[in-house]
């Protein structure tokens, strides 16, 4: 399975750049966030492949579901696809954007690949084991790199949202005395974690299922964690939510090795 979503992400990230080199056609939805040509080209390529290996997978797409297409998770086992995760990122011509597949097991990340197209860079993990590898023109050019996370440092690095950062956010990393923390845009922060580059990932802004899953998956698997304010794991499949909207996620904190 992770070698079809690792080739799937990459042709999606092929197709992404074409459209990045171009220039995208941008509209913007209801909440004011932006959706491009390349986020449902991408999504189309994702789609037709998981549906063609796994077509008894249903599948939670970012931009299906803001068109009403919803599928039945009631068997517990689903993909979570967010096509163009960091879209502001890829409109602002900043190379923080990736193409997101996670696999979801009774409420839980199990496998996931996270492509960042612009940064040549490829991220996966199932299986106990999570890994790194180099892509260009298409192709993986490196071997794999085995990555997990390090031991909180002394002087630990906290990673913020660069579009959605908050209040909370900051109050948060003043009170345990966190000063140095960098702002990274999309689901490269959870791979920057898993990778042992950083430290902890406080969000306290809006996020959805799609956006977190792969990234989580990734980080579960190389030793860390990505917890709610309650101190719980961090749940997937959330649906008929009464303080929320279907995959809609609250706040978290993901962090590498305590």
């Amino acid at each position: 399975m992770l070698e079809i979503l690792e080739k799937s992400a990459i042709v999606a990230g092929q197709a992404i750049l074409d459209i990045y080199g171009a220039g995208p056609a941008v509209i913007y939805k209801a909440d004011t966030s932006p959706v491009t040509d390349a986020d449902h080209r991408a999504e189309h390529i994702i789609l037709a492949d998981l549906a063609a290996a796994f077509p008894g997978i249903p599948v939670v797409a970012e931009e299906a579901v803001a068109a009403g297409h919803v599928p039945d998770i009631a068997g517990g086992r689903f993909f979570l696809v967010d096509p163009l995760d960091g879209t502001k990122e890829f409109v602002e011509r900043n190379s923080h954007f990736t193409v997101n597949i996670g696999l979801i097991e009774n409420g839980a990340p199990t496998a996931g690949v996270i492509y960042a197209p612009a940064l040549g860079v490829l991220y996966s993990a199932a299986a106990g084991r999570a890994r790194k590898a180099i892509v260009e023109a298409g192709s993986v050019v490196s071997s794999w790199t085995s990555i997990g996370c390090r031991r909180c440092a002394d002087r630990p690095l906290a990673l913020t949202s660069r579009w959605h950062n908050s209040a909370e956010t900051i109050a948060y990393l003043a009170e345990r005395g966190i000063t140095d923390y960098e702002a990274v845009g999309s689901s490269l922060k959870f791979c920057l974690l898993a990778e042992g580059l950083a430290d902890i990932y406080p969000r306290f802004s809006r996020t959805m299922e799609w956006d977190t899953a792969a990234g989580d998956a990734i980080l579960r698997t190389a030793g860390g964690e990505t917890l709610t304010v309650a101190g719980k794991p961090l749940a997937y499949g959330k649906r008929d939510q009464p303080e929320d909207s279907d995959f809609a996620n609250p706040w978290f904190i993901a962090r590498g090795r305590v």
